[in-house]
């Protein structure tokens, strides 16, 4: 139900060769060069009887990688023959991991496995998700979209939460109690989401959390906690916000599921399960019997997987916290030139400035029109656009270079593009801050991140304008003031996913392929597989998702 976190380090910084004025934090390498059975067969190749005894050893593990995890003993076995082989030199245990979990997850994409696979698999490690109305594994894909369970009266729905464990209530927050926010916060800060090997972990602040929880038409009754009954102490969190979606040509109306967290010390009684129950029964006593929902790892059945790219902006921070590494052909200081962005957005003379309270009929009717090219999206009402667009803007005067100071409890920044002449708006790009706590490090302790969010262009709405590479060039030219102001605002780093339009610049843009990986998931709705990672059918990579999830 949580999103992977957004460090998924990016793990090969950018070839020297590149063009200094488009800079880049790193690339793992093209899909044929890491993924598939070629890759497999290279990184086990035999040399003699040790090595073939060696590379019986790596087939063997191979197969663990039907499960949901790549076990640790398979990396290091195929990270031992790659270094006998000679044939990558610079791999290393996250370059490998990463490679073996995007086969596993090419798979599932492919509808090899996981996604409408043809061969069952086993879901014995799922048997929750074995009982709830979701895709199971192996399921042929649907021809046609619909429920997979009838809604039903709130008269024949539970009355009452499920029994928890002893010593243990349910509780709800009250995102508009400062006190209730902060134990929230330190809920999430010490016990979320955090990368494989506990370097970082998301760090929500109170001005994000009011902004994600309180959506307009929320229900307080869908910020489902449970509190140790003597201390009353936060220990488990769930919420689930009020959504318009569409998946194809459904309208659907829906909940969007987030911030599944369970204190460390209490993995152990089993209160994920009763949290999503919970979470759903409260859903359905308003009426609402779909959701759609992330999670870093693979569940009974994700609809879409979505991989994060990185865009380096303060490289040196970067490799100080680890987070990438100096090539072996550069210099920390050749890497610096080519990663800097400059200082004023290139899009200030065709008229870009901060959105305003005004712009809103404008933006939304742009927005609407705009994602329609995707095959699921949000639905959002002009009071929805102001929510995602302008609540969070933090607290501070609007200036004319706005991005060189960001206001006191900031959490979205949103440009729009005012034609000159026309005073149309043509165009307006997002981003929002997640920073990530930094553990165990002696000069750092964040990692101030933005994450890309909506964007649109009427460009986009021109005949031929993918065809003839003018939407490309304009989605460059946005998202690269949008790392402009990003850098101006003194981020670390942009994070960006394989959906919208995202994979027709990341390249040019020079983002760099991360480890992180996000699956989509739709909870009772049954519908084909969506473009994502991978292109789908007559779909582009990246264009079946249109719903940038927090």
């Amino acid at each position: 139900m949580s999103a992977s976190n957004g460090k998924a380090r990016a793990v090969e910084p950018a070839p020297e060769e590149q063009d200094p004025a488009q800079s880049s934090s790193g690339s793992e390498g093209s899909e044929d060069e890491q993924d598939g059975p070629a890759a497999a067969a290279s990184m086990a190749a035999p040399a003699g009887k040790k090595q073939k005894k060696k590379r019986n050893r790596a087939l063997r593990a191979l197969g663990a990688l039907r499960k949901d995890a790549v076990p640790a003993a398979l990396v290091d076995v195929v990270l031992e023959k790659v270094k006998e082989t000679g044939q990558a030199p610079e791999a290393d245990e996250a370059t490998v991991r990463a490679a073996l979990e995007q086969m596993k997850i090419r798979d599932v994409v492919q509808g090899k496995s996981g996604v409408f696979g043809k061969n069952k698999k086993d879901t014995g490690g799922h048997k929750f998700w074995s009982t709830q109305p979701v895709p199971q594994l192996g399921e042929d894909a649907p021809t046609t979209d619909g429920y997979i369970e009838p809604s039903k009266p709130p008269s024949e729905l539970p009355q009452e939460p499920s029994a928890l464990p002893k010593d243990f209530e349910w509780s709800t927050v009250d995102a508009t109690d400062d006190a209730q926010l902060r134990e929230l916060y330190e809920l999430l800060s010490g016990h979320y989401v955090e990368d494989d090997d506990a370097s970082f972990r998301f760090q929500y602040s109170a001005e994000f959390l009011r902004w994600a929880l309180m959506p307009p038409g929320y229900h307080k009754d869908w910020h489902v906690a449970v509190r140790v009954a003597s201390s009353k102490r936060l220990v488990a969190f769930i919420c689930a916000v009020p959504i318009t979606l569409r998946v194809r040509e459904n309208i659907i109306n829906a909940s969007e599921v987030n911030f599944l967290c369970v204190h460390k010390k209490l993995r152990s009684k089993r209160l994920t399960p009763v949290l999503i129950k919970e979470v759903t029964r409260q859903c359905n006593l308003k009426g609402v019997f779909q959701a759609l929902y992330t999670a870093g790892t693979l569940l009974p059945t994700p609809v879409s997987v979505c991989k994060y790219y990185h865009r380096c902006l303060n490289v040196p921070k970067l490799v100080n916290v680890r987070f990438t590494h100096v090539p072996q052909n550069q210099t920390l200081a050749r890497m610096m030139r080519l990663n800097k962005v400059p200082e004023r957005p290139r899009l200030e003379r065709e008229g870009l400035r901060e959105m305003e309270e005004r712009d809103v009929p404008e933006v939304a009717a742009l927005y609407g029109a705009y994602y329609r090219r995707f095959t699921m999206a949000l639905v959002l009402t002009e009071e929805e656009v102001r929510h995602q667009f302008l609540s969070g803007r933090g607290v501070g005067p609007s200036e004319k270079e706005s991005w060189r100071k960001p206001r006191d409890g900031q959490v979205v920044w949103t440009y729009v593009v005012e034609n000159p002449e026309t005073h149309k708006i043509t165009d307006f790009f997002s981003f929002y801050s997640l920073p990530s706590t930094i553990m165990n490090h002696p000069k750092y302790n964040v990692l101030n991140a933005a994450y890309l969010y909506f964007y649109a262009t009427t460009v986009g709405l021109e005949e031929g304008a993918d065809e003839d590479g003018r939407l490309k060039k304009r989605l460059e030219e946005l998202v690269g003031d949008a790392l402009i102001v990003a850098d101006q605002a003194k981020f670390d780093v942009f994070n960006a996913l394989t959906l919208m339009d995202n994979v027709c610049f990341l390249q040019d843009l020079k983002f760099g392929a991360g480890d992180g990986l996000l699956n989509y998931y739709l909870y009772n709705w049954r519908t084909s597989g969506m473009s994502g990672l991978t292109a789908i059918g007559d779909v582009p990579a990246g264009r079946g998702i249109g719903v940038p999830m927090l």
